[in-house]
């Protein structure tokens, strides 16, 4: 069995090199990023899939009843991803333990929707998503720290075409007992990967890559590794990190009308989970791709160019004049807003610093719920024609804050 030693790189970063991952947990770490990515796509449902619902919930509820109550399942799907990393930097949290308690409230959301309980659903889910979420990605950034942004949109991507089944089995044989069965599979899913979750070592690195010519070589890339590692509150002083949250916040508010009104907006049950299903379809994929276009052009242009398309992609959803207008529109609008997140655990990183990386994501990623709630507020309450205008000025509007992005302590030029 071979011996793990400490080296550093040039800025002083530590790595633990010498170990297989086998050798260092008694797993491979393909087997962990397959459990990821399977509970991943199981745990969006609660999201992507709550949009396809909400043609049949009308009956029960109003538009803005379903509206906020899919608001409030962001918030807290949003705001646990900080208190997950924290538990799990202190060691209080483990992985498995997360995922078990995240599956048993996945489940229990979506069971309490077919109860007709509304804020169970959101609260419940919400968390439950939370917990799933925040921790495949933290486990996945531990097991492959030399390709972080790759990994996370691969995992992070199931999270939205996943629902994709779902969407269309929604719009077509929602019927009783639907959402008990699906909460029963979801939860039996996202507690099964649980058992297989595990995290290397601290500082682990694959033994087969040196890590000082990487860190090397990482300095003549587009994305930098980060001049300093910030603490929370450090980075929180930076302005990089407000236009950083402004424009993952206005990303959010479009991409959850869309969720929440696209259906509504075609009129047609069938079409509108269709559309819908290609939103969540071109999400998911879009964010593998932006991840490997982001290593080539930089992940600051990256996100500026996801952001202006989501914008764009409203104009496109409101003027379409048929079938194929709409889902063109649909497929911008997913490959727009919704995958700034999966760019957002490496931006982090390479502006603030990986040894507080997941705290910094988490409170990052708290810009989600501030855009659900900006968009239930300000977008809700309108007509569609105002909405989409005002969903697509968000969207560019994010473009433009995201513009101004700099590693803190560089000089732009």
């Amino acid at each position: 069995m071979s011996v793990a030693t400490y080296v550093r790189d040039h800025v002083g970063r530590l790595y633990r090199v010498g170990e297989t991952d086998v050798e260092a947990s008694g797993r491979s770490r393909r087997t962990v990023l397959w459990a990821a990515w399977a509970a991943m796509l199981a745990a969006g449902i609660g999201q992507y899939g709550f949009g396809a619902l909400i043609p049949q919930l009308q009956d029960r509820w109003s538009v803005p009843e379903l509206f906020w109550a899919l608001a409030l399942w962001t918030v807290c799907q949003a705001g646990t991803a900080f208190p997950v990393a924290w538990l799990r930097e202190q060691k209080r949290l483990t992985s498995a333990g997360a995922m078990w308690i995240g599956a048993i409230l996945c489940g229990a959301g979506l069971l309490t929707l077919g109860q007709g309980q509304l804020v169970g659903y959101a609260v419940l889910g919400g968390v439950g998503a939370g917990l799933v979420y925040a921790t495949c990605l933290g486990t996945v950034v531990r097991w492959y720290p030399e390709r972080v942004t790759r990994k996370v949109a691969f995992v992070s991507g199931a999270f939205a075409y996943g629902s994709v089944p779902f969407v269309l089995a929604a719009g077509i044989f929602f019927g009783g007992g639907f959402l008990t069965q699906a909460g029963i599979a979801i939860a039996v899913v996202v507690a099964v990967a649980g058992t297989v979750m595990k995290d290397p070592p601290e500082h682990w690195w694959p033994p087969h890559i040196p890590p000082r010519e990487w860190a090397l070589d990482r300095a003549r890339v587009p994305n930098r590794s980060a001049l300093k590692e910030f603490r929370t509150h450090e980075a929180m002083r930076c302005g990089t990190f407000w236009w950083l949250y402004g424009g993952v916040a206005f990303a959010a508010a479009v991409s959850l009308y869309d969720l929440a009104y696209l259906p509504l907006f075609v009129g047609d049950e069938v079409l509108g989970a269709v559309a819908l299903a290609t939103l969540a379809a071109a999400t998911g994929t879009g964010r593998v791709l932006v991840g490997w276009i982001s290593d080539r052009v930089g992940r600051r242009k990256a996100l500026v160019w996801t952001l202006a398309t989501g914008g764009l992609a409203q104009f496109v959803l409101l003027y379409s004049q048929n079938v194929t207008g709409l889902l063109i529109g649909a497929t911008l609008a997913g490959l727009g807003t919704g995958c700034c997140y999966s760019l957002l655990v490496g931006l982090t990183r390479e502006y603030f610093g990986e040894t507080n990386g997941a705290q910094n994501f988490g409170v990052l990623y708290t810009a989600k719920a501030a855009g659900a709630l900006i968009a239930a507020i300000v977008l809700a309450s309108q007509g569609p024609a105002f909405a989409f205008i005002a969903a697509g000025v968000l969207g560019l509007a994010g473009a433009v804050l995201t513009g101004h992005l700099s590693q803190p302590g560089r000089p732009r030029l």
